[in-house]
């Protein structure tokens, strides 16, 4: 069983932040998939299915993104799933707005729900998608960790969620393809 998250905060004030593209990205796949997130397990919303043969388990974690970690984890664990099954989908800061990237393994880049997740799992041996969202301009940011939290916890703009919608179509034809043909190939098509 392959175990794919979608990263992001709960509650139907952050459904639109940047910061949530990940889970935007996990329930756009799970449509298209017919797997409904119907369930709790691990604190955690998940769903179960079976795609080109592929057996499923897609979640998001109802935690606050820093705290992604511990479902994850806990997920893993009680479905035996190995680390190479896993897959994370997650906004990424240093990516122009609209580009993804799949990585094999690495660090967390800044990213506090993927260093959440690394520190659980004590490993950074796992796949992701990231998500570009791009950083605020120049002129329009303050200098500070305080004016990113800002960007990544605003809604798109009118424009830039034109170019989500898109990218969003694109993510689960890359996660399609780490199904059926894995990591590598997944890079190989998509970076």
């Amino acid at each position: 069983m392959k175990l794919i998250v979608g990263l992001g905060n709960p509650g139907k004030g952050y459904a639109h932040n940047r910061h949530n593209v990940g889970f935007r990205c996990l329930d756009y796949f799970a449509r298209l998939s017919s797997i409904r997130l119907d369930r709790r397990q691990c604190q955690a919303k998940v769903g179960m299915g079976e795609v080109k043969g592929e057996r499923l388990l897609l979640a998001r974690p109802g935690t606050f993104m820093n705290l992604s970690g511990n479902p994850v984890f806990c997920l893993l664990r009680k479905h035996s799933i190995c680390l190479s099954d896993l897959l994370i989908i997650h906004d990424d800061l240093d990516l122009p707005l609209g580009k993804i990237r799949l990585r094999q393994s690495g660090g967390s880049g800044g990213h506090k729900g993927v260093n959440s997740i690394i520190t659980a799992l004590g490993s950074e041996d796992f796949s992701r998608i990231r998500v570009g969202i791009g950083r605020p301009r120049e002129e329009e940011q303050p200098v500070g960790e305080d004016a990113i939290v800002s960007y990544v916890l605003s809604d798109f703009s009118r424009q830039e969620e034109a170019v989500i919608r898109s990218i969003i179509i694109k993510v689960a034809e890359a996660i399609e393809c780490f199904l059926t043909q894995g990591i590598e190939a997944a890079m190989n098509k998509f970076n």
